[in-house]
């Protein structure tokens, strides 16, 4: 596994080694121990969610709170997205800043998003599976979110706005200044 940490500290994106031949091919997509080594630090998840969604389906920008935070493991294993996290560590030289990413089925690529930080994607192809593990369980009550298009993140989500389809909960999303932690 090639690791890969990014200009966010404690952000990794992570490229599986891959076995291809006329069958198929094959790669361990996760490894309890390996992954912890990688990133130098122990992480224990607990909870595994996927989606699916059509083209133009944007997701976030979503956090959970206070101890309920949660660290993320994300991967696509259909189709792609433009996978991003923003650094919301008070603390941080990197606070208010993001990383973006093209995950895809075919790329195999992951990205460990550590707590702190805000995660969204946008869905690049017709449909996309997306998969990832949390270290914390869901709490609805310390759930809150980031709205897209923050001109202070100023996030290019590689598809036009008047593409991108939002849950009505994303629709009410806040700017980052606005919100609990900004």
């Amino acid at each position: 596994m090639k690791v890969t940490e990014t200009k966010l500290r404690g952000c990794f994106i992570l490229e599986p080694r891959v076995f291809e031949d006329e069958r198929g091919h094959f790669f361990e997509s996760y490894n309890h121990k390996d992954f912890c080594e990688a990133i130098g630090q122990k992480v224990d998840f607990v909870q595994d969610n996927q989606s699916y969604s059509t083209r133009g389906v944007l997701r976030g920008l979503h956090f959970q709170k206070g101890e309920h935070a949660q660290a993320k493991l994300v991967r696509v294993l259909q189709g792609s997205v433009i996978d991003v996290a923003v650094d919301l560590r008070k603390n941080s030289t990197t606070y208010g800043e993001h990383v973006s990413l093209e995950l895809t089925g075919d790329n195999k690529k992951q990205l460990f998003i550590p707590r702190g930080f805000a995660h969204g994607f946008v869905v690049l192809s017709e449909t996309a599976h997306f998969f990832y593990k949390c270290d914390n369980y869901y709490n609805s009550d310390s759930e809150d979110g980031i709205v897209f298009n923050d001109p202070a993140l100023n996030i290019d989500w590689k598809i036009s706005e008047d593409q991108i389809k939002l849950s009505s909960k994303d629709l009410k999303l806040s700017r980052l200044k606005e919100t609990s932690i900004g």
